[in-house]
């Protein structure tokens, strides 16, 4: 006698397969909390290069910096803390992500607008001369 499975256990595999694949979107290289490989003392820009009031985005190296007043530089990771994905503009003195709106303010990465809850991550930073480079 062959026991083909119920329908019960059709739905509970399928969503147990659903629940795991969807876990792994927030664990894979893409969507990670901002780890970058670039080394310590790598330039990001010159400091000439970075709009007062606004920033840029370093994609490769998963950090935007930012330059709230003049002379006054900030760098946080450019991982949007709703879902991974990597933001793609600085203007109006937020930090914005294309994926859902979320928004973050310039000067200390907090949320300006959800659905993000959490601030981005800071990174550090050393301003020498005109010479902008990860700490």
């Amino acid at each position: 006698m062959t026991h083909s499975p119920t329908r019960r256990t059709i739905l509970l595999a399928t969503g147990a397969a659903t629940l795991t694949v969807g876990c792994g979107e927030y664990g894979d290289e893409n969507s990670d909390s901002g780890a970058s490989s670039v080394q310590a003392g790598t330039e990001l820009a010159k400091a000439s290069e970075i709009p007062v009031g606004g920033g840029k985005i370093f994609k490769d190296e998963k950090v935007v910096v930012t330059q709230p007043k003049k002379g006054e530089f900030k760098a946080f990771s450019s991982i949007c803390t709703h879902q991974g994905c990597q933001v793609t503009s600085v203007s109006g003195g937020t930090i914005n992500c294309p994926c859902h709106g979320s928004k973050f303010d310039i000067t200390n990465g907090s949320v300006a607008n959800p659905p993000a809850d959490q601030p981005l991550p800071e990174k550090q930073i050393r301003v020498s001369g005109d010479s902008i480079e990860l700490a």
